[in-house]
């Protein structure tokens, strides 16, 4: 009988430990989603075009097409950085004053990029590496993500562009 007690307050212990842990899991899904929300709603007062898609299924980064892109990077009045995660080795297309941190480095080279809250544009050769890159920073607590879709290869104009205003 003693036993029987003793296994069953061991069953008991065990759920009550697992209910514990998810509990954790959920309070921390909760609070990335208020700060994303939070987030979302900054970036609405201060007049960023936000996809529907990011407020409504709740993605954390901005898919702007090439020429947005383009239109922001050669507007004088606007604050942003450009983020190059292209593999060491590409050779195509160039944007002059992009950041270029490789996707492999950037879980260790990410500290590179100093301001957390100014806007990132994000690029890589075909656009997949970005997405990857956008995911990556904002786990890192970065939320002004956005990724360049297509990547280098639909960006409109020459090789190389003038640089960035905060570049």
């Amino acid at each position: 009988m003693d036993l029987r007690i003793f296994q069953m307050l061991e069953f008991m212990n065990t759920r009550l430990s697992n209910i514990e842990k998810n509990i954790s899991r959920i309070d921390e899904k909760l609070e990335f989603s208020i700060a994303l929300q939070r987030n979302h709603l900054i970036r609405v007062k201060n007049g960023e075009n936000i996809d529907d898609n990011m407020i409504l299924m709740g993605r954390p980064y901005n898919d702007l097409s090439p020429s947005d892109a383009f239109d922001i990077f050669n507007n004088v009045n606007m604050d942003f950085l450009v983020l190059d995660v292209s593999e060491d080795e590409y050779i195509g297309k160039s944007i002059a004053g992009a950041i270029k941190i490789p996707l492999e480095e950037l879980d260790r080279r990410y500290a590179e990029i100093q301001n957390k809250t100014t806007p990132i544009m994000i690029i890589s050769e075909k656009g997949l590496r970005s997405i990857k890159a956008c995911e990556m920073l904002v786990k890192k607590g970065f939320f002004n993500v956005n990724n360049i879709s297509g990547g280098h290869e639909f960006w409109p104009g020459k090789e190389s562009h003038s640089p960035s205003p905060s570049a």
